[in-house]
């Protein structure tokens, strides 16, 4: 209890400061909102806290056992039941520095944890009883007064430095989750399963030791103890080193959906942010839809118009029949609103008859920008989207040409010139200006 004030403001500090530092409240409890994402950022910064405060107040503990010379008592306990007693308090510890962000972020965004959401929590509790093992064994072997400090200061900087150097694999088996989780995704078992097995077996090598057996027999488990947890130990660090950085296994797609109507059926995440604005959403994908048909621009109607916030990291591309669209994104509390959504339909609907280059080349002809942007310009302005359009065009003329400035008024103009036609010779101007774009970028490629 008398270091409760130490941990305790750790997570207060922590939780108050460096958990709002990048994503502040108003932003985080406005969604997406996923139990399994907030329960892993919640315990990112925590982990190596608890492992430490655990080490080091379990040699403290360690030590007052073998000071007070309890081993050598007469067995009226047996020593995993003294060991587990004297612990316990320990463990409490370190189980409360992962336990309080957890809850307090729970109850910021009003969330309730699904089992698998808590998996990474049930992770961190199990090895901080595996660290309090090795802290109570170390005690046994050193002086407290130095080992307890010291033994938490180097647990704490094995954690966190072992997220920062090569290979690989030891950061995903220190005990400090390395891969974080996006909207729908949750670990794999084997994600969290390697780091409490590469150190928990460790620990119960150690624990071999207080075995009630004579010292000959302790010799013999403790030796194929060690044994099998070295082997273990590789079997983990092989595993680990097929992930990458950031990249331990994980599964996506386990988010719900809200969705409305057909012809196109329009889904979105149910916490993603924009689950209120479904039936505006839709009706706003729909007129978008609708106008850019009337006005000659040859759109298939899909069969479904779905949230790309249910994908995970891995984000699935939009085809004829399904559309994959930032929904949630745009259409949130801390997106552009119902003007992203428009924008999202006409980069998916406006189809050209050829494909342009991503990027561009030094000394590749680029005529063929004007006629395609003043094409899309166009359709943008049908459905009240230019100004996202032309935000991103002004970014990526600056980076690409010399005289951007010149550049966008000449798509300008064009633009503005075929919104001054009659409707059907706008349908003729949009188709011709298509073609005209596919030739030029095809004699380029030439």
């Amino acid at each position: 209890m008398w270091t409760a004030p130490v941990w305790v403001g750790i997570v207060v500090f922590y939780f108050f400061h460096a958990l709002h530092l990048e994503d502040p409240y108003e932003e985080v409890v406005s969604g997406p909102l996923w139990a399994p994402q907030q329960v892993e950022q919640s315990l990112f910064y925590f982990y190596a806290f608890a492992y430490a405060i655990t080490c080091g107040l379990a040699v403290w503990e360690g030590g007052r056992l073998r000071r007070d010379g309890v081993w050598g008592l007469a067995p009226g306990r047996a020593r995993y039941r003294v060991a587990a007693h004297t612990l316990a308090p320990v463990v409490g510890a370190g189980w409360l520095v992962l336990v309080l962000p957890v809850v307090m972020r729970l109850v910021e965004t009003r969330l309730v944890p699904t089992p698998q959401a808590l998996m990474p929590l049930l992770m961190g509790m199990g090895v901080v009883v595996a660290w309090a093992v090795l802290g109570c064994a170390l005690g046994h072997l050193t002086p407290r007064l130095i080992t307890a400090p010291l033994s938490a200061v180097f647990v704490y900087y094995l954690i966190t430095k072992t997220g920062q150097v090569e290979p690989v694999w030891l950061r995903h088996v220190s005990g400090a989750t390395d891969t974080s989780l996006d909207f729908g995704e949750q670990y794999r078992a084997l994600t969290l399963l390697v780091p409490f097995l590469f150190t928990a077996t460790v620990a119960a090598a150690v624990a071999v030791w207080w075995l009630p057996a004579s010292r000959t027999a302790r010799r013999g488990v403790g030796a194929g103890a060690a044994t099998a947890a070295l082997v273990v130990m590789v079997l983990c660090a092989n595993t680990a080193s097929g992930w990458g950085y950031g990249d331990g296994p994980v599964s996506a797609g386990h988010a719900s959906a809200r969705c409305a109507g057909t012809a196109p059926r329009v889904c979105v995440a149910e916490s993603g942010g924009a689950e209120e604005r479904l039936d505006q959403v839709r009706s706003e994908i729909v007129r978008s839809l609708t106008t850019l048909r009337q006005a000659g621009v040859r759109v298939t109607v899909p069969t479904t118009v779905s949230d790309s916030l249910l994908t995970g990291r891995h984000k699935t591309p939009s085809t004829r029949s399904e559309w994959w669209l930032p929904l949630s994104q745009q259409a949130g509390k801390n997106g552009p609103g119902m003007v992203g959504v428009r924008y999202g339909v006409l980069l998916t609907s406006v189809r050209f008859p050829c494909v342009f280059p991503s990027s561009i080349q030094p000394g590749q002809s680029v005529d063929w920008i004007v006629n395609h942007d003043a094409a899309v310009l166009w359709a943008a302005t049908l459905v009240d989207a230019e100004e996202p359009y032309l935000s991103r065009r002004r970014g990526e003329y600056g980076g690409s040409f010399q005289n951007p400035r010149e550049v966008l008024e000449k798509v300008q103009e064009r633009a503005d010139d075929a919104a001054r036609l009659a409707p059907k010779q706008q349908r003729a101007w949009f188709q011709d200006e298509q073609r005209r774009a596919c030739r030029l970028v095809q004699e380029a490629a030439a």
